[in-house]
């Protein structure tokens, strides 16, 4: 039986200011949960602002207030029966981990994911994740994964052989006009992903500068299917179903199956 699930991705200008984007978060989850949406993806980091992009460095956030501000996205979660992936930056030890959380229906907020691709000012600010990111959500198996980690077929392989259902990327990736073609370069990225994984593919970036990576739904066959409106807040809709896959979709999950060593693998169990 086909299984379905109704997502939304939400982009705002992120910033230093935790409140104001608190209320951008709000504005957000309860537009999803006015147009059915069951799953909402937001950036990263938009609890905090992005650092140094859209605040100074990691050392000025003040873990109480966002703390409670998650607290405050939990509460609404609850309220509208919503799941939403929210950014953060979560304390560990001397350092620190750029995370995202899947809050549940019920206000939970115990499934986390933290970034692994770190390079440039994230290897000076951060330690790296250890989770796999891989959780159910109505039945859907989706997978987690953080910005950079989109230019590296590795992160996604493995949420193949963990056959993941929907890869959700939470972005920050802004910057000046005159690399705008970046974006294009970025949404090849994305619709790769999802390609040659056979995988659907959601992703929300931040607004805080000109984007240079899309917010999108890509279907399984690479197929960009909705996209927010460059640069400004938006919000996209879509509904996903997971069916059984045609011809030329069976013969990427094979293919990739023997390229991964699953078939392999299974064959040694057997």
């Amino acid at each position: 039986m086909a299984k379905s699930l109704t997502v939304g991705a939400f982009q705002f200008a992120g910033s230093e200011d935790i409140a104001a984007n608190l209320a951008a978060l709000e504005r957000g989850i309860t537009r999803a949960s006015r147009e059915g949406v069951r799953l909402l993806l937001t950036q990263e980091c938009g609890l905090c602002g992005y650092p140094p992009v859209e605040r100074d460095a990691v050392t000025s956030i003040d873990q109480h207030a966002q703390l409670d501000a998650l607290g405050r996205v939990s509460s609404l979660a609850k309220r509208y029966g919503l799941f939403v992936v929210v950014g953060l930056i979560t304390a560990h030890g001397p350092k620190f981990l750029n995370s995202v959380c899947l809050v549940s229906p019920d206000g939970t907020t115990g499934r986390m994911y933290h970034k692994r691709a770190l390079w440039g000012w994230d290897i000076q600010n951060y330690v790296l994740g250890d989770a796999h990111g891989v959780y159910e959500v109505n039945g859907v198996r989706v997978g987690l994964r953080i910005c950079y980690e989109a230019r590296f077929p590795e992160y996604f392989r493995e949420l193949f052989r963990k056959q993941t259902d929907l890869a959700l990327v939470a972005l920050a990736n802004v910057g000046d006009a005159s690399h705008r073609g970046q974006t294009d370069v970025y949404r090849s990225h994305l619709v790769s992903r999802a390609s040659e994984n056979a995988m659907w593919v959601l992703s929300a970036n931040s607004a805080s500068r000109v984007q240079l990576a899309p917010s999108c739904l890509i279907d399984p066959d690479g197929n960009v299917v909705a996209e927010c409106k460059a640069d400004q807040e938006d919000m996209l809709v879509g509904s996903i179903s997971i069916c059984e896959p045609g011809f030329g979709r069976k013969g990427r999950i094979a293919l990739s199956r023997t390229l991964s060593g699953m078939d392999s693998a299974d064959t040694a169990k057997g």
